[in-house]
């Protein structure tokens, strides 16, 4: 599990690092795309319901997010982690997957 979190760490480092330094210039419609948001939405979407992995990304994805703007600390990080425990609460009540 710790060389999961550590994995975890790496990626959304380097992801929040690309987003806020260099892709905060290429602009849809005039907004910049999310891509922590992206990648916890995603983590969350394809992991089985009962692990609780997706929430360790909300957390690690917002907290880097919250350390690299200028904003309130822990607002990125409360945003993240109640989308994940929103989808994983989703997910356990109203999808059923029938796999043998």
């Amino acid at each position: 599990m710790l060389g999961k979190i550590l994995i975890l760490a790496l990626f959304f480092y380097f992801l929040v690092l690309l987003q806020t330094s260099f892709l905060v210039h290429f602009r849809i419609f005039g907004f910049a795309l999310n891509f922590v948001f992206i990648a916890v939405v995603l983590i969350n979407i394809f992991e089985k319901p009962q692990k609780y992995s997706g929430m360790a990304a909300a957390f690690i994805g917002g907290l880097f997010l919250d350390i690299f703007s200028a904003g309130v600390i822990g607002f990125n990080v409360l945003i993240l982690v109640v989308l994940a425990f929103l989808l994983k609460t989703f997910f356990k009540k109203y999808v059923r997957l029938s796999i043998c």
